[in-house]
């Protein structure tokens, strides 16, 4: 399904030609039917020979009505523009072109009609002057009479044509159908119209009613009349839903992918047509089939921000309109640049933003937006449309990632200096200092600082002692070189002037083996307790270990505990000790006196 929307002054022959075209009348109203004027959106569709199918959304030409056509242009890619041969160019004609060009709507036809009334070559030619330097500049022109049907096989022809030249749609796309019209019908509940551009809609699909986010379940789909299971872009269509009363949806509303779409009431835009400071303080928005009233920050000569009434589903690219309700024009088109924009709150901020804003064109780039962002989420950026290749959850800008990393080698360091006897940096306030928004993250930036993070604390390796721990350290070495197991008492540390931080840290150098607070050995302490213990007759008691090693009960307990913790020594049923060999480690069972051997 190919689908277009037709443009032009009212009463120019547009519902006829759709009519004679279709068969179908697009008039829905009867008071529309009675006064010969399109109020509203109409619809109606025609199978070409080829099998391809046009629909037409026939959008109403009188200007009280021209909210009612934007919302029926906004989301279609090509238009039907009509003007009448007996009346030419008129100001409702400049009005909608205004609009398609704001669009950027690039595909069309112009059908210059009433063709059996008046010779249709000078209001033709006046037509292609005004389509000069528009963005539908060169469209194919064709005579027609919607009344006796002359030139609607060239039409048909014409119209063929412009379907072929059509983009095609990506039919994967996230889903976001603007809904133009809203309604309940009895057996079947809410119903919703909208011309879907991109994705693909399907019954029993979950879909999220914007704005407020409600979710709606997919209770049945139309198509050009016909119930589908499916239906992909481009296409009109109508959307049965479960979950939602049709009297909390308006026009303007969007069905949306869950979980894939931003909602935002703040927006940087390029401007086409006007410069910022020439638009009125507060125009109305119009994208898709939504109508949303904005005020106009100028930030440079062609760039806004736009602070609206009521939040939209934006993406960057998407093509927009602002215009002068009180004016009756069109101020300018936009393309939206950023829909997650920084705060201008310092001095100069501004000024920056329009600089920053001038390098960009409204096409998404992930890989630009990580750069100006330098922390994002992967799910924020897929989003904003410029989905990124990883996954994420968190991306991580490598030029951020390096400063970050510059400034964690200073943050440990200052840490060391200010807590020489700490175990490293917390990880937590390393996290906090940089700003960054998930402790994942601060593994990345640990990496390229070369640091360690283990057990929740930062570690840039062998740190050296405080000179007056150093000395006290080297003391208890040479005391326990004579009797390795004789640890240092509470008055001895205290006359070194030393405590369990002091020995902690000490611990971590590993030049003291620390078995307990205030409680240290000689780093090899282990090995050398197992080859004494070894030599006891097996089992052995704690009275035969401490004799052993030379030592009080106050060393022997922590230090067979350790022993055992590390599998070295097995303590019995009865309270004896056996020590394990290697093998018996591995199940099986060696005596004390194989050791010994």
């Amino acid at each position: 399904m190919h689908v277009i929307a037709t443009a032009g002054h009212v009463d120019h022959g547009k519902s006829t030609l759709v009519r004679a075209l279709t068969g179908t009348e697009p008039d829905r109203w009867a008071e529309e039917r009675r006064r010969g004027l399109t109020i509203d959106l109409g619809f109606a569709w025609t199978r070409m020979p080829d099998g391809c199918t046009l629909a037409f959304v026939d959008v109403p030409g009188h200007e009280r009505f021209v909210p009612n056509m934007l919302a029926g242009i906004g989301p279609v890619p090509a238009a039907l523009f009509v003007v009448a041969a007996d009346e030419g160019w008129m100001p409702q004609s400049t009005e909608h072109l205004d609009a398609l060009d704001a669009l950027g709507v690039r595909h069309g036809v112009l059908a210059v009609t009433r063709s059996d009334l008046a010779d249709p070559t000078p209001a033709g030619q006046l037509a292609r002057e005004a389509l000069r330097g528009t963005s539908l500049a060169g469209i194919p022109e064709v005579h027609v009479s919607g009344t006796t049907g002359q030139g609607l096989g060239d039409l048909r022809t014409a119209l063929d044509e412009l379907a072929h030249r059509l983009p095609t749609a990506d039919r994967d796309a996230d889903v976001r159908l603007w809904i133009d019209r809203s309604f309940t019908i009895r057996g079947a509940g809410t119903v919703v119209t909208g011309t879907l551009s991109a994705g693909t809609l399907r019954v029993g699909q979950r879909l999220a009613l914007h704005p407020g986010g409600r979710e709606a379940t997919v209770r049945g789909l139309q198509a050009l009349g016909t119930a589908c299971r499916q239906v992909p872009a481009v296409a009109r269509v109508a959307v049965n839903l479960r979950g939602v009363d049709h009297r909390d949806i308006g026009r303007g509303d969007a069905l949306l992918t869950p979980g894939r779409w931003l909602s935002t009431d703040t927006a940087d835009v390029r401007l086409r047509g006007a410069a910022a400071r020439d638009l009125p303080r507060q125009p109305v928005l119009h994208v898709g089939a939504a109508a949303v009233a904005a005020r106009v920050r100028p930030l440079g000569e062609d760039t806004a921000r736009l602070a609206l009434r009521l939040p939209l589903a934006l993406r960057i690219g998407d093509r927009a309109l602002l215009r002068d309700p009180g004016g009756h024009r069109i101020c300018a088109g936009l393309v939206v640049l950023d829909v997650r924009p920084p705060a201008l709150t310092r001095r100069g901020s501004a000024r920056a933003r329009a600089a920053e804003l001038a390098a960009l064109d409204g096409r998404p780039d992930w890989a630009a937006e990580l750069r100006r962002r330098r922390v994002v989420r992967a799910d924020e950026l897929r989003a904003m449309g410029a989905a990124p290749p990883h996954p994420g959850p968190w991306l991580l800008d490598d030029a951020h990632r390096d400063r970050l990393a510059a400034h964690l080698t200073r943050l440990l360091a200052e840490h060391a200096r200010d807590h020489p006897l700490d175990d490293g940096m917390p990880a937590e306030a390393a996290r906090r200092a940089l700003d960054l928004p998930d402790r994942t993250l601060l593994a990345a930036v640990a990496d390229a600082a070369g640091v360690t993070l283990r057990d929740g604390r930062l570690h840039t390796g062998a740190r050296a002692l405080p000179e007056r721990v150093d000395r006290a350290v080297r003391a208890i070495r040479d005391a326990l070189a004579e009797h390795p197991f004789r640890a240092p008492t509470a008055e001895d540390l205290a006359a070194l002037g030393v405590g369990d931080a002091e020995l902690a840290a000490a611990a971590r150098t590993g030049t003291l083996l620390r078995l307990a607070p205030g409680l240290v050995l000689l780093p090899d302490a282990d090995r050398a307790a197992l080859d004494r213990l070894a030599r006891l007759p097996a089992p052995f008691t704690l009275s035969q270990a401490r004799q052993a090693l030379d030592t009080s009960r106050r060393v022997a307990v922590p230090l067979l505990e350790r022993l055992a913790r590390n599998g070295l020594t097995r303590r019995l049923p009865d309270g004896t000790h056996r020590v394990v060999s290697a093998a018996h480690r591995s199940g099986t069972p060696v005596d004390n006196s194989t050791l010994r051997r």
